[in-house]
C-alpha cells in the first residue's frame, strides 16, 4: 500500500526544529532523516527564456551596480515580464471566470507526491497525451492517489531554448500561434481526470497543457473549471522516477493574479521507484 509522505506538515515542522548548533542545514531531514536528493525543475528566467508568442519576454534593468559613496557594493534591478513564460503557474481564473485568483489557490494544490508520466519515446509535435498513457502509468503502479501532482513528460526539455524547436517557430507576434507545434494533454484524458481521479494539479515540460495547435484550449478549461493548477515549461523531468518523488512548487504570490514565476523543486528519496 503506497502512503503519501505528509510533505507540508513535515516542511513545517523543519521551522519548529531547533537542532544544537548545525553547521549546515540538511534540507533531507524535514523527510525523517530520509536519504535522498533536491531535482531543481526550474528553468531560469533570462532574456533567452521562451514565452509565449504574444506575451512580453522577460527584462532585466540595472538599477545600481558597484560601489556606493559609502564605501560597499551595492546591486538592485528592476524585472519585467508577463506571468505565463518561462517556468510558471496557470492560475484557474486564467481560463475560467470566478475561479480561483493567484494568491487564492490553495497550498495543497502546490505541494505533495508526484507521479510523473513518460511519452517521450512517442511524443510527436503534435502529440496528445491519452487516457491509454495515464491508464499504462497505472498498470505499473496503481490507481493516481488523491491529492496527487501529475508530471506529464515529453522529452521537450531537451529542446529548451531554442523557439523553433521547443515551440515550433521562431516567430512573435499573433501571426506565430498558427505555427505553434508541442504535445499537450488531450481534452478527453482531461476529462477523464476530472471524473475519474482527483489530483491536485498538472505540470507539462512544454509552453502549454494543450498542445501547439489547439485553438479552443479546452484541457486548460477542463482543469482549470475545477480549480485545478497547471505548471508549464517545467525543468528537467527526465531526472524524475515514474513515482516517488514530491514536489514543492511555490510561485510568485500576486494579488488578483493569473499565473505567475514558479519555483519548483523535487525531492527523491533514496529508493525511490523507477
Amino acid at each position: 500500500m503506497r502512503i503519501l509522505c505528509p510533505l507540508a506538515l513535515a516542511v513545517l515542522a523543519l521551522g519548529a526544529c531547533q537542532p544544537s548548533a548545525p553547521s549546515s542545514l540538511d534540507i533531507g531531514a524535514i523527510f525523517e532523516g530520509t536519504a535522498g536528493d533536491w531535482v531543481d525543475l526550474t528553468y531560469a528566467y533570462s532574456e533567452d527564456a521562451v514565452f509565449w508568442p504574444t506575451a512580453d519576454g522577460f527584462k532585466l534593468e540595472e538599477v545600481a551596480y558597484g560601489e556606493v559613496e559609502g564605501g560597499w557594493f551595492y546591486s538592485s534591478y528592476n524585472y519585467s515580464a508577463s506571468e505565463h513564460g518561462g517556468t510558471h503557474f496557470d492560475a484557474p481564473i486564467h481560463f475560467s471566470r470566478g475561479a480561483h485568483t493567484n494568491d487564492q489557490v490553495p497550498l495543497s494544490r502546490f505541494i505533495g507526491a508526484a507521479a510523473v508520466v513518460d511519452v517521450t519515446v512517442k511524443a510527436t509535435p503534435d502529440y496528445l497525451v491519452s487516457i491509454d498513457d495515464l491508464l499504462a502509468w497505472e498498470s505499473r503502479h496503481g490507481p493516481l492517489p488523491e491529492g496527487v501532482i501529475l508530471l506529464l513528460r515529453t522529452g521537450w526539455g531537451d529542446r529548451w531554448p531554442d523557439p523553433l524547436r521547443y515551440l515550433g517557430t521562431e516567430r512573435t507576434g499573433p501571426e506565430a500561434v498558427p505555427d505553434l507545434h508541442f504535445p499537450g494533454l488531450a481534452p478527453e484524458a482531461a476529462q477523464w481526470l476530472v471524473d475519474n481521479r482527483n489530483i491536485a494539479s498538472l505540470g507539462i515540460d512544454t509552453p502549454s497543457i494543450d498542445y501547439g495547435q489547439s485553438s479552443t484550449f479546452e484541457t486548460h478549461q477542463i482543469l482549470y473549471g475545477q480549480n485545478l493548477v497547471g505548471f508549464e515549461n517545467v525543468a528537467n523531468l527526465q531526472a524524475l522516477p515514474e513515482w516517488g518523488a514530491y514536489v514543492v512548487a511555490l510561485p510568485m504570490k500576486i494579488e488578483g493574479g493569473s499565473g505567475g514565476p514558479l519555483r519548483i523543486v523535487a525531492f527523491i528519496p533514496s529508493g525511490a521507484a523507477g
